[in-house]
């Protein structure tokens, strides 16, 4: 069906325990992907982002991480409650991530191109020959030359191998991409092949993608809809072209008017004021009510509720008027 929904997260909160503190890492997230949409998480560091992208997957780690409340239904079935044999079917093959740090993500001691033909033979039923002649496709698909395939991650520069990561997560054409930061090693070059390369496969295939990222440029690129992400709540989610041009969430406009823009006469960036708030000490009532400039005494009562401004653009604030 064509606009049907992949993916649909209601009420996700995940805590880590820390110190004897707990951190409310994300607190009763809600949204929903569409097959073949690509929807952006923008925030600051610290604000849940990737915390949601893992718990998606199934690779929190516990401990500290522990899920506490919530579904993630993904095709009709709830992958919080799958034994890991399932996930084991789920992960790589039909939600495949793209780490932000490939130093990490790749096995030093194998080659780049064994790495990518021992995923594509997990979830696939062929000869290592064949795997071979797959990984090379991904290899060259992501610009980097088929006879490298022997080569080790140590002889790769940062950026080349966060291709091969992306290459790793394209290799079994899954129907859910999660990319944290995934051109964040990349120079801009290579960045625009690699945004055309992820905007074409989810044209071909009908892939979803759920992109995590700071850079609100490549949002407006890429990205049907945005959720912007706050103290791990999502305080503003709408079309790209609902956020943009017609923000309705302080901490969104603080967002873009700490950006450079050409046809501005200010002489000055206006950055949001203060620090997040801490993660273990969370008040009831609006997250962002320290460091807002139309905050209330209103803004700090507790049940605090999306407002949905139509065309299923939702916004958790009180002063929604004034903002906009």
């Amino acid at each position: 069906m064509e606009n049907a929904t992949l993916i649909k997260v209601n009420d996700l909160v995940v805590e880590y325990a820390a110190d004897k503190k707990t951190v409310q890492a994300v607190n009763g997230v809600y949204f929903e992907l569409r097959k073949g949409e690509t929807l952006g998480l923008v925030g600051e560091t610290g604000a849940g982002k990737t915390t949601i992208a893992k718990a998606i997957l199934g690779i929190l780690p516990d401990p500290p991480a522990k899920v506490r409340k919530g579904e993630i239904e993904f095709d009709g079935q709830d992958l919080l409650k799958l034994s890991g044999k399932k996930m084991s079917h789920i992960k790589g093959n039909e939600i495949s991530m793209i780490f932000q740090d490939p130093m990490t993500a790749l096995n030093p001691i194998m080659t780049v191109g064994k790495q990518i033909s021992e995923t594509i033979r997990l979830h696939n039923k062929m000869s290592k020959a064949e795997a071979g002649v797959e990984a090379v496709k991904m290899l060259e698909l992501v610009g980097i030359p088929g006879e490298r395939y022997n080569e080790y991650p140590h002889q790769f520069s940062g950026g080349m191998k966060q291709r091969v990561v992306i290459a790793m997560a394209l290799a079994c054409k899954p129907k859910l991409l999660l990319a944290d930061e995934p051109t964040t090693a990349l120079d801009v070059t290579i960045q625009a092949q690699v945004l055309d390369m992820m905007n074409n496969l989810k044209q071909e295939l009908g892939t979803s993608v759920l992109l995590i990222t700071h850079d609100l440029g490549v949002v407006a690129e890429m990205c049907d809809r945005v959720a912007i992400v706050y103290a791990g709540e999502i305080v503003e989610i709408g079309t790209a072209e609902d956020v943009f041009d017609r923000t309705a969430h302080p901490y969104t406009k603080g967002l873009f008017q700490s950006l450079p823009a050409l046809e501005s006469t200010e002489k000055r960036l206006k950055p949001i004021k203060g620090m997040m708030p801490d993660p273990t000490e969370l008040k009831p009532g609006c997250k962002f009510y320290d460091r807002c400039p139309y905050a209330s005494e209103e803004c700090k009562a507790e049940g605090m509720r999306a407002r949905d401004l139509g065309n299923g653009h939702l916004v958790l604030c009180k002063k929604t008027e004034e903002v906009m």
